[in-house]
């Protein structure tokens, strides 16, 4: 497995040794010692989960506040996504500035996300299959997010506008501003 720390300590691309030959290919997805020497401890994973969507479709950015953050390892298995994974925590250089990788099926790249970052996606292939390791429980009360169409944020999710498809939730999500106001707070 090789990896790169991207511009926001601790996040991190992995892409995986892959063996192929006329049968198909194998990798090995999640390697818990290797992990933890890339990352400097050992985060313990307690949910997967898995997500199917069509081209257009934004996901996020989305998070979990306080002691029930959440850092997450992603993945595509059928597709390709633009991840996106924004930095804020509070009092980090690179508060409010946003990484994108292009994840897929075919390149088998892997995103860390650490606890303290919103994190999304985009489809930009007919479909796609996204699945990720969480080290904390899903916990309703401790949710949070912000409209990924936020201008300060100024992500390019690689869609045309009139072709994206947002929840309502995610249209009706708060500003940056008005998150970095509650984190300061």
């Amino acid at each position: 497995m090789t990896y790169t720390e991207t511009k926001l300590k601790g996040c991190f691309i992995l892409e995986p040794t892959v063996f192929e030959d006329e049968r198909g290919y194998f990798f090995e997805s999640f390697n818990e010692t290797k992990l933890t020497a890339i990352l400097g401890y050992t985060p313990h994973f307690v949910q997967d989960n898995q997500s199917k969507s069509q081209f257009g479709v934004v996901r996020g950015l989305h998070l979990q506040a306080g002691d029930h953050a959440q850092a997450k390892l992603v993945r595509v298995v059928e597709g390709k996504v633009l991840d996106v994974a924004v930095d804020v925590r509070p009092g980090s250089p690179t508060f409010g500035q946003h990484v994108s990788v292009e994840l897929s099926a075919e390149n088998k790249k892997q995103l860390f996300v650490p606890r303290g970052f919103l994190h999304g996606f985009s489809v930009l292939s007919e479909h796609a299959v996204f699945f990720y390791k969480c080290d904390n429980n899903y916990h309703k009360e401790s949710e949070d997010g912000v409209n990924p169409l936020d201008m300060e944020l100024s992500i390019d999710w690689q869609i045309p506008s009139e072709r994206m498809i947002l929840s309502q939730k995610d249209q009706e999500a708060q500003s940056f501003e008005g998150l970095g106001l509650k984190l300061i707070s």
